[in-house]
Parts: structure tokens; sequence; C-alpha cells
């Protein structure tokens, strides 16, 4: 099994639309069907275009809920919000975090969408819940010839059944046309122009639609900053390497703890780094039963990685580890689950299923293997806990059904107000260069600093939250390289 990165983990390189190639349909305020779905949301769907280039083809609906505004007397109007990915329901992120925008609640509508191929909104499925085990769990690390032919066929099986479960969605899933799709929304719901909130991701989806229409925006915030100009397997490696100095910074804090008040448990019996990578060596021959179920090394590494998308949950990685030592893999298989949207009944989400499907119709990636064989020297030397589970991750797309539609290239926004983009130096998902890049590249925009580990600065920092709130909600931009300490 190849790792397939998911979540707020933003893999996947770019495509560079002219704004006017494929002209879309002008969308028009509609009558939403409004329903109550509960804890005081409201959901509809949208109808848009399957394929924008012959909109009268057909059509999907997308799923969208909202929170109506608090302050109705001062509402200015909606802001749509997307969590990353490519994968993640937008509508189960809103619900579920709904008390993180408390302040943008008072004076906009909160609204929460499932992009194309995601959620409730058109779907793409590869495989069952049995199948999707056998997939996550195969090792990622292909060091021997047996291993390297079962990662290649379980990457063609799996977009063989793409094809055969999603094959009338698979070729328009693409990020420039949920782009489109986000227009429609926003005529949906009667915003004269965008007010958007994007996350990972949803800052690559989001400069997607201020190339498109960058006349229809009001305000947009992009936190922790993709970089469409980057090829797919350099974008991968510098993931890789921002999530190995978030490792060692875990590593090094455990170590400066081991006889602290508080200190880190796993450092108590050796040294933390060491008995990490034993750890995972003993994982590689000897799988750790968990009930009925067993925590392989690519699990594993899956469950290591989870934790250092943010620093406050350091202790859990701790405990998972310590237990771990133990013969206890249960929390590093938890984390792995939560990482990979595995259910309690042993079904998944589609988060898996629509990474895959979003970045191998974004990006053209090499489809000689011999180009992956070529990386291992280099990953494995930037990070010798990711560089090898990692250095086949774009392999999947070279046996893709559907050809890719976009291309690698910086996504300009000429014509747009400014747009407010935020980056932490220390983010292992969305490296801090990233935000730089495209500071550069769209005329006008204005970079906000997160100092400091993890990813997602909203969530992270209060200074950053309370600027991209002002933003948002009164147009009002911090200074141009203010610092978020």
């Amino acid at each position: 099994m190849v790792l397939v990165l998911v979540t707020l983990f933003a893999v996947g390189c770019s495509r560079n639309p002219t704004p006017n190639a494929t002209k879309s349909p002008t969308p028009s305020p509609t009558n939403l069907a409004w329903t109550d779905c509960g804890g005081g949301f409201q959901c509809a769907t949208v109808q848009v275009p399957l394929d924008y280039a012959h909109p009268s083809a057909g059509s999907i609906g997308i799923a969208i809920n909202r929170k109506p505004a608090t302050d109705t007397a001062r509402r200015i109007g909606s802001v749509l919000t997307n969590p990353g990915g490519p994968g993640d329901s937008g509508i189960q992120f809103l619900r579920g975090s709904v008390g993180t925008f408390t302040n943008l609640n008072t004076r906009f509508d909160l609204i929460g969408f499932d992009p194309r191929g995601i959620g409730q909104s058109a779907p793409v499925r590869c495989l069952d819940g049995p199948q999707e085990d056998a997939f996550n769990a195969l090792d990622s690390v292909l060091d021997d010839p047996q291993e390297k032919q079962a990662a290649i066929d379980a990457d063609k099986n799996f977009a063989a059944g793409c094809k055969q479960r999603s094959a009338n969605v698979l070729g328009f899933v693409d990020t420039a046309s949920a782009a489109r799709d986000m227009d429609m929304i926003r005529a949906a719901l009667g915003d004269a122009k965008l007010t958007y909130l994007g996350f990972s991701y949803g800052t690559y989806l989001g400069q997607h639609y201020a190339h498109l229409f960058p006349t229809h925006i009001r305000a947009v915030a992009l936190d922790s900053v993709v970089d469409p100009a980057l090829e797919p397997n350099d974008f991968l490696y510098a993931q890789l390497v921002a999530f190995e100095q978030n490792l060692q910074a875990f590593l090094t804090d455990c170590r400066a703890r081991r006889s602290a008040s508080t200190p880190c448990t796993y450092a108590q019996s050796g040294d933390p780094g060491t008995k990490l990578m034993a750890l995972m060596q003993r994982l590689d021959t000897s799988p750790m039963a968990v009930g009925n179920r067993s925590l392989t090394r690519a699990l594993a590494v899956i469950g290591v990685l989870t934790p250092l998308y943010d620093q406050s949950a350091w202790p859990y990685l701790d405990q998972a580890l310590t237990l771990a030592d133990r013969n206890n893999g249960s929390l590093l298989l938890r984390f792995s689950d939560l990482y990979l949207r595995r259910n309690a009944d042993g079904t998944y989400d589609n988060v898996t299923d629509a990474n895959a499907a979003v970045n191998c119709i974004d990006k053209p990636v090499p489809t000689d293997i011999a180009v992956y064989d070529a990386l291992a020297a280099k990953f494995a030397s930037a990070s010798p806990l990711f560089g090898p589970a990692f250095q086949y991750s774009n392999l999947v797309c070279a046996y893709w059904p559907v050809p890719p539609t976009g291309r690698v290239g910086p996504l300009t926004a000429e014509g747009a107000p400014p747009i407010l983009l935020i980056g932490g130096t220390g983010d292992p998902a969305t490296p801090y260069a990233w935000a730089q890049s495209v500071n550069k590249t769209i005329t006008g925009s204005v970079l906000l600093t997160r100092q400091g580990n993890g990813h997602i600065s909203y969530t992270s920092s209060s200074c950053a939250k309370q600027a991209i709130d002002a933003y948002l909600i009164d147009l009002k931009l911090p200074a141009a390289g203010t610092v978020c300490r």
C-alpha cells in the first residue's frame, strides 16, 4: 500500500486555468430549500453542472449547511468555509467546530459545504471497508521486491475500484470545478460578493476561486497556505521535511522533560528517537495485535504523524508511544483511524477515495516507477521515519483511469481585493515557505506570520484568530510583516 495523505495534510499539486477557458453558467440567486438538520443548523442542496464545459449535460447536488448569524440586525452575509483535505467534509467540519467561529457567527451565517466528490456531494467511492483496511495496512516502505509489487498491485486495484464505482464523476472532481461550484453557492445564498475562510487544501481551493472570479470577492482569508507552483514530488518532499522538524521538536521536548514535574514518559527508559525507530522496525516484521486488528508499520507511521498537526496533542503522542512500548498499540491505531476516517463499525468516510481522486486529476505525476525509486536517498536523508513511507505516495496517480486536467503553476488573482494569507513558521503540512511564495504571486496580498509548530493558525493562536476575524468582519487587514508569537 502507498500512504495516501489525507485530511488537512494537503498533498497534491495544481492546475492553473485561464479564467475564461471554460465559461461557467451565470449563477443567479435561487430559493434554496432549507431544512432543519439539528443543532441549530439548516441544510440544503445547490444544483451545479457536472461538467462546466457542457453545463446542459447533467447536474450534481452540492450539499451545504448553515448556522444563521446570531445578530440578525447587524448581519453582513455569509462566510463560506472549507477545512482542507482534499476529502474532508465541510458539513461535518462546521458542525463539529461551530464553537470555534462564535465571533464570526455573530455577523455571518456560517456556511459549510462538501465539495464535489466528497461527503454528501456525489461522493467518489473506490473500496469497501475490509478492502480499505487492507489497503491502509499494507507496508508503505517498499524495501523488498515482494512489498514493491504488492504496493503496485494495491494502487492499480484502488484505481480500478474508483473507475468501477465512480466512473460518472471521476473526471469532474477537479479543484477548478469545485471553485466554480463555490460561485454557484455564493449566488444561491444571495451574496453579491464572496466571504471565504479556507484552511490548508481549502487555501488552494480559495486561490482557484480568486483566479477565476477575482471581482466576485469581498474578503478571502487563507490559513496554512498551499503553494500550487510545486511539482508533486517536490511538494511531498517539502511536507516530509516539515513533519520531520515537528517530530524532532517533539522528541527534543520529550528528552528535556525526562525528569520534569510533568515528565515525558516515553523518555523514561531510553532515548525516544532511538526507541521510535526500533518500534517501527519491530512492526515491520511483527505487527502488533490490537483486539482483532493489527497495528502495522504503515498504520503506526500515520499514528505518529497525526498528533504532530497540533502541539497540544504531543502529550497524547507520548502516551501512545509509551503504550506501544508495553506492546499496546491501541492509541497509535486510534490516531491512525482518526486520520483515515475509519469509523468504529469498520466503515470509512470517503476521505481516502476523494483525496486520491482530486489530487490525481489536479496534477500530472511521473508514470515511470524509476522516478519514484530515485527519490530514496533524498527522502530517507530528510526523514528516516517519514521519507521511506512517503516515497511512493504519488504513484497511485500513475495508474489513474482519468487523465489529469490540471497543471503545476502559480495562481494569480489580478483584480481581486487584498487577500489575507496566514502561515506558521513550524507548520508540518503546509510549510511556511509556501505562504511566502503565494504572497509574492498574489498581488496585494498580506501575509500574517504565526511563530510556532503545528498546522492551522486560526485554532492555535488567539492573535491570528483575532486578526482573521477583524479582516473578515471589518475588512481590516493586519499591517504587512505582522507576527503572532
